[in-house]
Order: C-alpha cells, then structure tokens, then sequence
C-alpha cells in the first residue's frame, strides 16, 4: 500500500535527524512489520510456546532481552490466532517495543504498582506476569469502553489482584501513593504511523504535549519519594518525549535513570537529547517509541 508520509512529520523529523535519519525512519515506518507476541507466564511458560510453535510448523525466533518474546518469521496473525495458545489466554499479541516499558520499570511482587494509562492492558498483564500475579496492580482507563476491554484482556490472561479504575489519570487523588508507576502516554504515534495506521495532525501534536505534561507531573506526585516510574510514548518526536521531561523533571524533584546501552542490543536506537533515555528507530520488528526510567528524590515530598 503507498503512504505519503505527512508534510509537518517530515519536516520535524528532518529538523530533528537530519537527511539520512529521516529517510531510514520513513522507511521503517512504511514497513511491514512483523507479528510479535509474548508467553504469557501467568498461564503458560516460554518451553511451551516454543513447543506448540514448532509442532505447528510456524518458524519464530525468540529475542535477546527476553525469553518470553517472540517473533514470527512468515506467518500472519490468523495463523496464531487459530491456535489453542490464543484461545486460551497463554500468549498476548503485542508489539516488542511495548513490551520494553514494563522490563525496564522491572515490577516486584508484593509491590503497589499504577499503570496509569492501561488499555488494552498489554502493559498491564505483562506487569502482572513478571510479578508472577503478586503484586497489587491499579489499572487506570478513563475511557470506559476502553475500560471494559481492559478488563476483558485481564481476565483472559489470568491477571489477578489487578483493580480498574475509570478514571483520568489526571484527575486521581494526591491521596494515592505507589512503589511503581507506568506511564504509557497518549501521543501523537508518530512511531508508529505508517499505511493504514493513523492520521498525524499539528493540533494532535500539540494537545498530545499537553496532555503528556499534566500525566507526567500527577505521576511523579503519585510516585513514593526514592522509588522509579517509566515515562513512555510511541512517539520518536522530541517534543513529546526529552521536551515533556524537561518541562517537568526541573521542578518536580526527579531525574532520570539511565537505561544501559547494552538493553535491547536488536533493537536500533536513534539519537536523543537526554542522556540515559531511549529512542527505538521503526523497522520490520520494532515500532518506534521512547522510554525513560525516573526516580524521584527522597527530599521531593
């Protein structure tokens, strides 16, 4: 299918990679990307995903930072889904960049933990299987059709101790208080545009900003003094990403932590301005999308 990329999408990523950057963006952004999906261990176990998959004849390969992700070579999304794994709630379709938040964030049990922005509840579930379901997970959706979606996807997946709230993130009681946070913000998606997959528009951009900001100041107030949250869009556009951080980090008593630069070797990382936070190019394999790691200071409370 021929796409057009927006004029304003290529004239902020020209101005913000250059030339050569833009062209191997747009690239990855018109490409067709290959079907992803995680073992969900809540259910299952990465030995029996491979096992089924390969009495099924479907070729995978799994990826260095996680052995509960997986990538099919050839095959489609119906062929997956036409297996019992699916069916029965043992894998969870998702793109690998969304799976880098909730690694990054590294959830334990016994933690309270606000994934503030949850549905579909990829995010969520993938929290609730690395705490092995023994963590109290708060998952905020202020869109209730979305809402029920999310709980729809909870219970197929076995997620338990998991309580929904309808309710914007922003408006959420100070009252609250949380060893972890996971804020996956509504954005522009200009990571993840492409044939077929959303419209990019200057007032999108600049609402999305806006909207990013007020999240990110009430998560940090939310945020235990000493403890961390994952800021994350899946957008590749500074001004959603390194510029919501400085509009907020410089007076909200929090830095950022560095995520290693060995993390996600596959993955191609693309320039930032804020050090210690990542950029994941779009291609074949990966969406792009930005992750940052934040803690706040002990004394900011």
């Amino acid at each position: 299918m021929d796409w057009t990329p927006p004029e304003l999408l290529r004239t902020l990523l020209l101005e913000q990679y250059g030339a050569d950057r833009t062209a191997r963006i747009l690239a990855g952004l018109q490409a067709r990307r290959k079907v992803t999906f995680r073992a969900n261990t809540l259910r299952s176990s990465a030995e029996e995903v491979r096992t089924v998959l390969e009495e099924a004849g479907l070729a995978f390969r799994t990826l260095p930072w996680s052995p509960e992700a997986f990538l099919l070579e050839e095959a489609r999304e119906p062929q997956l889904r036409a297996l019992p794994l699916y069916t029965e709630g043992k894998i969870y379709l998702q793109s690998l960049s969304s799976m880098i938040p909730p690694l990054v964030l590294n959830p334990q049990p016994k933690e309270s933990i606000l994934d503030m922005c949850a549905a579909p509840g990829g995010k969520t579930t993938q929290m609730a299987a690395l705490t092995g379901g023994k963590a109290s997970i708060t998952a905020c959706e202020k869109n209730k059709a979305r809402a029920e979606r999310l709980r729809y996807n909870l219970t197929r997946q076995g997620a338990g101790r998991v309580s929904v709230l309808v309710s914007d993130g922003r408006k959420l009681d100070d009252l609250f208080a949380f060893d972890r946070i996971l804020l996956d913000a509504p954005c522009s998606g200009s990571g993840t545009l492409g044939p077929g997959r959303g419209e990019f528009t200057e007032d999108l951009y600049q609402r999305s900003q806006r909207f990013q900001t007020q999240l990110l100041r009430k998560a940090l107030k939310l945020l235990r003094p000493g403890h961390t949250m994952v800021y994350s869009t899946c957008s590749i556009l500074a001004g959603e990403n390194e510029g919501t951080l400085n509009r907020v980090l410089s007076d909200a008593g929090a830095r950022v932590l560095p995520i290693p630069e060995d993390a996600f070797p596959d993955a191609v990382r693309l320039p930032v301005s804020l050090p210690g936070t990542l950029c994941i190019c779009p291609d074949e394999r990966y969406e792009g999308f930005f992750v940052a790691l934040l803690e706040r200071l002990p004394a900011s409370r």
